[in-house]
């Protein structure tokens, strides 16, 4: 059984409510407002300092801060390609915010080779620069 505290709790419960119209079938839950990627999906971003502005696959094209519905054991790749010209980097957090598997991009003005190749697992919840944790932050869930 999933338990969220802290901050954790409060992000869920905020995101569970929020019904931005992005969709998704509530899986896991109630988790409306996700969006499904599917497995051996590149991910893509524009580092924006105000948030994560997705570019690919088109479901997230023009979305700020997607909540990204992966699934458990399927393989992904996420990076930002262009940005603001501010310094960002990309990592992927645990419910601890601590990095989950070494998967943290150096921090840079200029988005080259800014990718994380991972497997999808349970402990991911957020995606985050750690340059701008405040605006640049997202949920991971994992079903």
């Amino acid at each position: 059984m999933l338990e969220l505290t802290g901050a954790a709790a409060s992000i869920a419960f905020i995101a569970g409510c929020s019904g931005d119209g992005n969709g998704g079938d509530g899986g896991n839950g109630g988790g409306d407002g996700g969006i499904e990627i599917e497995p051996d999906t590149q991910i893509e971003f524009d580092g924006q300092t105000a948030g994560w502005l997705g570019i690919a696959p088109d479901a997230i094209a023009d979305e700020e801060n997607p909540t990204l519905i992966l699934q458990e054991g399927a393989t992904y790749e996420m990076g930002w390609t262009t940005g603001d010209g501010a310094e960002h980097n990309i990592a992927i957090y645990d419910e601890n915010d601590e990095v989950v598997d070494d998967l943290v991009t150096e921090r840079v003005t200029e988005p080259e080779d800014q990718w994380l190749e991972f497997e999808a697992s349970s402990e991911m919840v957020t995606y985050i620069c750690e340059v701008h944790p405040n605006t640049m932050v997202a949920d991971i869930q994992v079903e």
